[in-house]
Formats: structure tokens, C-alpha cells, sequence
């Protein structure tokens, strides 16, 4: 199928991912993303007046995210925006741009627009009341790193889940090392010519502001708290969990950072398109839950139920993009696809430029855009998982219409 909704060329952006506690660290998500929202609809020259509906998606709470979209929108001038606040951990990305999508198809609106932001660092520290509890005391939470380290249902650690699936298909720590350097040498190829291909899409060099955003407190020219690995040291790390395979030299690092993108019906994506030679149609999204503790496994049954809704087989894709925040996701997803590892994220990943959940998938289809636009137009897949063994799945086309 093709949705009525359409990414205008351009209309979309990202700021640099920062390691947590990193340049980011300070800044509050929300005011962050609105701050960054603002920046960018005027470097694009879009009025604030064509936007009629936002999507604003987070899974870290902040102060005040209680009045989610409709805030956001405020601090950046779009006083007359309204929408809904989501949250679906690593999926929140393209949660976010299906709900943008059927607004549009459901005729309520002609432009949505969805923005997305996390700040891992400093996450709040939850205190929840139990006036029946010993002495009246309630119980406490660490939102990232408790929800990091113990899934309710299982009570494991995310961790596990790589495990169970390396352990499931025997996927030994050498071949997932492998994964890790070929996606780092991917994400070179946007480093190049003065980080070239980042800037498609990039405001580089980043000013950082202070909490206030009063002032430019440091400059960053890339992505933040990047390693980049060699086979000799990956093969010196031991592996997190005692006689697992997985070490962190495979796995992601959590991170900060906001990115949108604008949808619109047919018309008027051609009036907000950089290049209106360029469409950009949505075709098909996916959703899956896998059994409990295999979440690495849940992006390949949303990706086949995407695919299926675009009816196209994923042999047609040009393009593919992952979320991995373990290199298992893409040795597992190779294997049972078919599609050899290197056809997959260049140009980057998740693995490499970090997790910062809700916008984590939001630059994944940006990245997915820009490379199908490199090559001329063509078929993209984007897929990855999330907490609770789920996923999301979108298939999207570019062509240039003359």
C-alpha cells in the first residue's frame, strides 16, 4: 500500500548523538529538542503555520514532559500545535511516524510533525508513595539504569537477551566482533569529506548550548563519545555476563539527543521539499513481540510483516537499516534473510553513534533516506527492537519524479 503521508525532502533532521553524560548531559530533553525544532524550520524556511498536528515521542521521563507534544511545540512558536505524547523505548522512532502517517491518512490533517528526544544521562531517580508499607515508606526506582538491568516480567537484564539468542543460533563472540568493526568502518564512510553525509541532514558543527540556552558552551563537529575498536583490542574484552558471549565491545552505549521529521499529504510535501524532484512515500509498517527474553530475534518478524504491507520481498531493498544494540540483532537478521551483513547500515548504526532510544529510530530513517537519495531513489527497510522483546518496521520508497 502507499500512505497518503509523504517526507517532504530535507524536511527532516537530527542533532549529533553525545555519549552519555556527555555534552548533553545538562540539557532537559524537552526544552532541548524544542530549542532544536525551532533552529531547524527556520534553516529550512517552513512557516510554523503549515504544521497542524505533532507527535512528540520520549522514554526518558524529564520535569513538566507530563505536557508532552502540546509544550514542546509552544517553546518552539507553534502555539496552535497539538498531538500525542508516545513511548515505546527503541521502537518510540517509527511508533511516532506511523501515528503521524495515519493522522494524515485519516484526512484530519495535511502536515504532522513528529519529534523525538531522550537524554539517558541523569536520568530522574522515581520515588512512588505506599502509605500501607513498612512505616508508610514506598519504594524507589532508577528509570534508565534499573530499567536497563531488570525486565519486569523475566527479571533479567537486557543483556540476557543477546545472550539467549547468541546462545539459541550460536553466534560466537569473534563473529559478533566482526560485526562491530564492519559497522564502525560503515560509519567512517559519513565521517568523510568533512563528515559529508552527516550534513545532508546535520547542523555541523553543533553549537551546544547551556541549560538556559542563553549561551554556546562547546562545539561538536560530529557525533560525541565515538570508539572506534580494533580486532586486537575487542579480542581482549571479556564477555559482561560470566561464560556469555557478549562483551561491551559488542553492544551500543546509551546516549542523548533529539531528531523529526515533518509528514504531509502529496501536495503539500512538494511545497515544503528541498527538491521537489525527490518523493519520499511511506509503504508499510511492521510490529512484532518475540517470546520473553529473546528481543533480538523481534526486528526480523516486524520487517517480514512491513515488507509484506508494501508487498515487496526484502531482495528489492536497496537500502536496509537496523537498530543493533547488539551486534547479535544483525548476525541473527543476516542469517535468516539471507542478505549478507555488509548490504545492511552503511553509513552508520545504532550500534556505533549510540542509543539514545526515542530519536534513535527517527535518525535511522533519515540515514535510510539519504542513502536511497545517494543512489538515485529505491526501496528502504528500516527495523529494530525495543524493550519488552518488541519491534517496529517501516518500509519506505524514493524516486525522482521529474
Amino acid at each position: 500500500m502507499v500512505f497518503k503521508a509523504e517526507i517532504p525532502y530535507g524536511a527532516y533532521w537530527s542533532t549529533p548523538f553525545a555519549r552519555w553524560q556527555g555534552a548533553f548531559a545538562n540539557l532537559h530533553a524537552v526544552e532541548f529538542a524544542a530549542a532544536t525544532l525551532k533552529r531547524e524550520l527556520a534553516r529550512r524556511a517552513i512557516p510554523g503555520s503549515v504544521i497542524e498536528h505533532g507527535v512528540m515521542g520520549i522514554s526518558v521521563p524529564q520535569k513538566h514532559a507530563f505536557y508532552g507534544m502540546p509544550w514542546l511545540a509552544g517553546m518552539a512558536g507553534l502555539g496552535h500545535v497539538a498531538g500525542p505524547t508516545m513511548m515505546q523505548a527503541c521502537a518510540t522512532g517509527v511508533r511516532t511516524l506511523l501515528a503521524g502517517a495515519q493522522e494524515v491518512e485519516a484526512g484530519l490533517c495535511a502536515t504532522s510533525l513528529i519529534v523525538n528526544c531522550d537524554r539517558t544521562s541523569n536520568g530522574p531517580h522515581l520515588y512512588y508513595p505506599n502509605p500501607r508499607g513498612p512505616g508508610g515508606t514506598g519504594t524507589g526506582e532508577d528509570w534508565v539504569m534499573d530499567n536497563f538491568n531488570y525486565d519486569p516480567l523475566g527479571r533479567h537484564a537486557m543483556i540476557q537477551t543477546a545472550e539467549n539468542v547468541a546462545t539459541k543460533h550460536k553466534i560466537g563472540t569473534a563473529e559478533q566482533h566482526d560485526v562491530v568493526l564492519m559497522r564502525e568502518a560503515q560509519y567512517r564512510d559519513a565521517l568523510a569529506d568533512g563528515c559529508a553525509f552527516l550534513k545532508r541532514f546535520m547542523t555541523l558543527p553543533f553549537e551546544v548550548p547551556d541549560p538556559s540556552f542563553r549561551k554556546t558552551v562547546a562545539t561538536l563537529t560530529a557525533d560525541e563519545g565515538i570508539n572506534f575498536s580494533t580486532a586486537e583490542g575487542l579480542a581482549k574484552l571479556k564477555s559482561v555476563v560470566p561464560a556469555g558471549s557478549v562483551t561491551f565491545g559488542g553492544q551500543t552505549h546509551p546516549a542523548d539527543g533529539n531528531a523529526g521529521i515533518i509528514l504531509a499529504t502529496g501536495e503539500r510535501a512538494r511545497e515544503l521539499s528541498r527538491d521537489p524532484s525527490i518523493r519520499i512515500t511511506l509503504h508499510g509498517f511492521g510490529s512484532s513481540r518475540m517470546p520473553l527474553a529473546y528481543m533480538p530475534e523481534a526486528p526480523l518478524p516486524a520487517a517480514r510483516q512491513a515488507l509484506a504491507a508494501a508487498g515487496v520481498g526484502i531482495e528489492r531493498m536497496d537500502a536496509i537499516k537496523t537498530h543493533n544494540p547488539f551486534a547479535v540483532n544483525d548476525v541473527f537478521f543476516a542469517r535468516e534473510t539471507g542478505i549478507p551483513l555488509e548490504r545492511a547500515n552503511n553509513f552508520g548504526c545504532s550500534l556505533v553513534w549510540g542509543h539514545p532510544q526515542a530519536p534513535m529510530g527517527t535518525r535511522g530513517v533519515i540515514e535510510l533516506i539519504e542513502e536511497l537519495v545517494l543512489r538515485g531513489g529505491g526501496w528502504g527497510l528500516f527495523t529494530g527492537c525495543a524493550a519488552g522483546d518488541s519491534a517496529m518496521a517501516v518500509v519506505i520508497r524514493v524516486d525522482q519524479v521529474r
